[in-house]
């Protein structure tokens, strides 16, 4: 007797190359496997923390970056303020969900460019939140530009209506009028997203602030060159100390006012700022954050060598547990910190010279010191959770994961790094495994060196990422959430990984979470989005670990 046909259609075990029976909302991945369309809001939320950086392995950057656009304004058009109140919501949040500003930005100007009234009027209150700094102004007075400008004789030039006058006046407005000449001053001139000019002068201009008090009104007169100096210095401490910095001529006088009047580096002119004596005096003087992320400038300057006075100090404060606590630097800020500087190079857009160095053996040893130090801090959940490293061929991409410009690993690379992670905060109660068609043994453990993961190589194998869930249904392994690395290509499997969550959550735990964490931002997931106990989460930052940890918790 011939087979039915019929008997093939399943909801219990749908193969993964067939979308699922009576579902809705299911779409074909990059790979030929069905998973679930993100809606608007969710490809939005994955847009504003990943950007459009890096692409993924089966679809080009400058598709990726066509699709969020596309979204962004879509989501504008169905709800203007629900955009801006996420955008808010992700760019100030602590610690940061997003690795970059200008994602956040550029949804803000566009907020503004293609909003409706009510729109514009919820961006206007939230741009000096968004845009904490004179850089970040820059970026969004560019953007805005390019989207909400018109064409004239010189180029483009933006239409400054009275709500956009209101709100680039509440970011001379927002905080002590010392605060705002602090910022002021350490970047009055930037460019914009397009590499033109921009200065604060011309920014109050536009905006015509109404000055609140004695000392913002001779801020503002200062910056539009109506006060002279010695007026603002008498008034403003920031003021001072800048002008102070910026009257120096030669390394020498750098060297004295950073030793005696603690100057903040971003005071001192770019030119001193080329010696390396400058940079080894700002070692004791600048921040735990600014010391990590400034660590491969003074090594091409060569203010870090080997054996050096200058390296020695560096390592000090590297490894002082104390600070590292202070400065609340968790462990993804140090390992993000060690993988850029051993790269050895960084060329954080396009247009920027690439910037090559040799890596001091010593500071890299002080790194993983930092991140030993760094679990000092952070507080485990206190549930089981199983790890999946998805180690099929998708995640050796060789373009690799990249921050500021810097490659830092393969998809699975990082993948197992934040497994290792996660072992390490949670003790005992993690167990971590790789998957591609079938489970592996993973080489993962809480004492595993980060310097063995360099060398690691998935499987290269096919993705079925219903074998997580299958897997532990199987081993009767009693766990509180289930967490994949994964960059979604899932194709292979003989049910689909939300099948394979029910059964079990059925059978084993029905109270079973669950985050799928993406390597990369497509607009797909494994994750059910109608399934309150599944969290997808889009990228890499030092908040995924407390994310995963909070929502399991």
């Amino acid at each position: 007797m011939a087979r039915d046909p019929l008997a093939a259609v399943s909801a219990i075990a749908t193969p993964q190359s067939q979308p699922l029976p009576g579902r809705a909302g299911q779409v074909r991945n990059a790979a030929g496997g069905y998973v679930f369309a993100k809606d608007v809001w969710a490809k939005l939320e994955d847009f504003l923390i990943l950007g459009t950086t890096g692409g993924t392995y089966y679809v080009g950057e400058d598709k990726l970056t066509a699709e969020n656009a596309g979204v962004l304004f879509q989501a504008i058009a169905e709800d203007g303020p629900r955009v801006v109140e996420l955008l808010t919501a992700i760019s100030t949040a602590r610690p940061p969900r997003a690795p970059k500003q200008r994602p956040a930005l550029f949804a803000l100007a566009a907020a503004y460019a293609k909003g409706d009234a009510d729109t514009r009027q919820a961006a206007k209150a939230a741009l000096a939140k968004v845009a904490r700094t004179t850089d970040h102004l820059a970026q969004f007075f560019g953007y805005y530009k390019n989207l909400g400008g018109k064409p004239t004789a010189r180029g483009v030039a933006p239409v400054a209506g009275r709500s956009l006058r209101t709100a680039l006046g509440s970011w001379f407005l927002t905080g002590t009028a010392d605060d705002v000449a602090f910022k002021a001053c350490k970047a009055r001139q930037r460019r914009t997203p397009q590499g033109e000019s921009f200065d604060l002068r011309d920014v109050l201009r536009i905006a015509h602030p109404a000055a609140d008090d004695e000392q913002r009104k001779i801020l503002f007169g200062w910056i539009a060159g109506n006060v002279g100096d010695d007026r603002a210095r008498e008034a403003l401490p920031a003021v001072d100390r800048f002008l102070t910095a910026k009257a120096v001529t030669t390394p020498a006088q750098a060297v004295d006012v950073v030793t005696t009047a603690k100057v903040p580096w971003e005071f001192l002119p770019d030119s001193v700022l080329k010696d390396p004596s400058v940079w080894e005096a700002l070692i004791g003087t600048i921040g735990m954050t600014a010391l990590l992320r400034n660590l491969a400038r003074m090594t091409r300057l060569g203010t870090l060598t080997p054996m050096a006075d200058a390296t020695s100090r560096a390592v000090s404060r590297l490894t002082n547990r104390e600070a590292i606590a202070r400065a609340r630097i968790h462990p993804m800020d140090a390992w993000l910190a060690m993988r850029v500087y051993k790269s050895g190079v960084a060329q954080p857009n396009p247009r920027a010279d690439r910037q090559v160095w040799h890596p001091v053996p010593a500071i890299l040893d002080a790194l993983e010191e930092t991140y030993e130090a760094a679990f000092g801090t952070v507080e485990p959940s206190g549930r089981r959770l199983l790890v999946a490293v998805d180690s099929s061929g998708s995640m050796s991409w060789g373009g690799g994961v990249r921050v500021g410009g810097s490659p830092i690993g393969s998809p699975y690379e990082v993948g197992n790094a934040m497994a290792v992670m996660l072992a390490r905060i949670e003790g005992g109660n993690v167990h971590v495994i790789d998957v591609d068609t079938s489970v592996h043994a993973s080489k993962v453990t809480p004492r595993t060196n980060l310097r063995e993961i360099a060398s690691w190589q998935p499987s290269g194998g096919g993705t079925d990422l219903s074998l997580p869930f299958t897997w532990a249904r199987r081993k009767r392994m009693e766990v509180d959430g289930i967490v994949v690395f994964t960059d979604n290509e899932t194709w292979a499997g003989r049910s689909h990984p939300t099948q394979a969550l029910d059964a079990y959550r059925r059978t084993v735990n029905p109270d079973a979470r669950v985050v799928v964490a993406a390597m990369t931002a497509a607009g797909y997931s494994i994750g059910d989005p109608k399934d309150e106990g599944v969290l997808n989460v889009a990228g890499l930052d030092a908040s995924l670990p407390l994310v995963v940890n909070g929502f399991v918790r």
